[in-house]
């Protein structure tokens, strides 16, 4: 009981104090970056004052915008210690918040640590809970991600057939495709309203339309945007009415939404049974363990019983992801 009390108690005191140092770094590297701010607002004012063009501000505040999580002790930490930064800060900006790759990092810890403390103390195995915590303070932050760029991009495209037509609209009225741009990004909601008011952004600054577009396809990483941008470009290019291309790439869109609608009802009740089939195994082994907690125990304390567990684990994971594969169609 002592050595058990002693494992519990060193887990504690390690991840308490790797996650006050991180806080500690992080507040350190905040007030850094308020001083590293100051400085930059006031070399600003000062080339302000001597008659600088409002679109050298305008280009200041749009770089410290997408630079903003660089001035950071944690965000400087968080980059050479994580692998693949700049995808993971992709990834991050394609959810739509403001997420550096610091708090990133510091939520990977948080989840690491209290995963860890919460299977050793089910099990009471110090390497299964390093282990463990290992694997969810990595994996459930991912997929969280993963699930808030779903969600954003569902909703982008639920908008754009939407916004074509409103730029569509513009065109006809003889607006050209830049203001036409700047109507969508004041009518309509978020995410269409953030995306494309960063374009106007960009073409007030003096890029390019094509590169402007392209580089929000790449942030925005969805084909139909890319069709988009594959239709303004060919149509600068070669001349035509763009109107109409872009009525018939937004009838496009809302038949190709439909389509992935009806695959959807469709495929339900298979997803459901998929559902059922996986979640069984984990209700059966509450349930049991709930009523009689000593005929599992084995498969908690005893290592071979370990072992048998995680090989079950294991098929059962494969057993879900062929079936989540099967019910998965793309449109």
């Amino acid at each position: 009981m002592f050595a058990e009390v002693t494992l519990e108690t060193m887990l504690i005191s390690v991840g308490a104090a790797g996650v006050f140092a991180l806080i500690g770094v992080a507040f350190l590297g905040l007030t850094t970056g308020r001083q590293r701010v100051h400085r930059r607002m006031a070399g600003v004012t000062a080339r302000a004052r001597g008659a600088v063009v409002e679109e050298t501000a305008v280009r200041t505040s749009v770089r410290r915008e997408t630079e903003k999580g660089r001035f950071t002790g944690i965000d400087n930490l968080a980059s050479r210690i994580m692998p693949r930064p700049g995808q993971l800060r992709t990834r991050l900006e394609r959810t739509g918040l403001k997420t550096s790759v610091g708090q990133y990092f510091l939520a990977n810890l948080v989840v690491g640590v209290i995963a860890g403390f919460l299977v050793f103390q089910g099990i009471g195995n110090l390497a299964a809970a390093a282990i463990g915590g290992l694997a969810l303070g990595l994996g459930l932050p991912h997929f969280f991600v993963g699930y808030l760029m779903k969600r954003r991009k569902g909703k982008f495209l639920g908008q754009f057939p939407e916004a074509i037509d409103l730029i569509v609209r513009g065109l006809k009225s003889g607006l050209p495709v830049t203001d036409s741009l700047g109507v969508v990004a004041e009518e309509l909601a978020d995410p269409l309203r953030s995306d494309f008011r960063t374009i106007s952004d960009m073409l007030s600054v003096g890029k390019t339309l094509e590169d402007a577009m392209w580089e929000a396809a790449e942030r925005i990483d969805l084909p139909e945007f890319s069709f988009f941008v594959v239709a303004l470009s060919v149509q600068r290019e070669t001349g035509g009415n763009l109107a109409e291309t872009l009525e018939n790439l937004a009838d496009i869109l809302r038949k190709r939404r439909q389509m992935k609608l009806k695959v959807k009802a469709l495929s339900s009740e298979a997803k459901a049974s998929a559902m059922i089939i996986g979640a069984l195994p984990f209700i059966m082994f509450g349930v049991i363990y709930a009523m009689s907690p000593e005929y599992e125990q084995a498969l908690l304390t005893d290592p071979r019983g370990n072992i048998m567990l995680a090989v079950g684990i294991f098929w059962l994971g494969c057993g879900i992801a062929a079936m989540a594969k099967m019910v998965n169609f793309d449109i």
